[in-house]
């Protein structure tokens, strides 16, 4: 395997998902809402951002998968349903990256056939630079993120390196370092400057 460079650390990580929870107790306020996990890789992040969430909430969990390896199918198969119907309920859709946004286009649209109260979309890392479907709205970002393969965190290559508490890039330039910006909230790659 390739090396492994961190990308997001665990303080880095903790911060943001409370950020995540606070923005979405204050946006429902008062609202009950259904977080619906997108199973297996949102595993830890939806954890640890539902437990943080001060508000009356109801749990599903889902199953779609889309890639084999590092290669995307391109072809979503549910392969786990929730429990309850969504109808009249507000939901909080938890995946733990979006990049072409095929599979979300296509939960979003089997979801909004429920009739839900409201449907919103929170993803722990966002790839913009890799979108191909225009109408998949995100109203909460955890981190955006270069076009890179990564893992950990619930992040997987052929179902091994979730249970890594970080989030870790894979590359093959040694001369590759992660930058964060003073917010942690993009990153980036960049080239080592070489020794004088």
């Amino acid at each position: 395997m390739e090396r492994k460079e961190v990308l997001i650390g665990k303080k880095t990580l903790k911060k943001r998902i409370k950020q995540l929870a606070e923005q979405i107790t204050k946006d429902y306020e008062g609202e009950k809402v259904t977080f619906m996990c997108i199973l297996k890789g949102s595993l830890y992040f939806f954890a640890d951002l539902t437990r943080r969430v001060d508000l009356d909430t109801e749990l599903e969990f889902i199953r779609i998968s889309t890639y084999q390896g590092q290669e995307s199918t391109r072809e979503p198969q549910m392969k786990l349903y929730p429990d309850n119907p969504v109808t009249g309920k507000n939901v909080v859709v938890v995946e733990d990256i979006i990049d072409t946004g095929i599979t979300l286009d296509y939960l979003l649209k089997e979801l909004n056939e429920q009739h839900p109260k409201s449907l919103k979309l929170c993803t722990l890392l966002d790839k913009p630079e890799r979108r191909e479907v225009e109408n998949v709205n995100v109203d909460y970002v955890g981190f955006k993120i270069p076009n890179r393969f990564v893992i950990g965190f619930g992040l997987d290559l052929d179902e091994q390196y979730r249970t890594l508490n970080k989030v870790y890039c894979i590359t093959d330039d040694p001369k590759e370092k992660i930058q964060e910006d003073k917010d942690n909230i993009k990153l980036q790659l960049v080239r080592k400057p070489k020794k004088k």
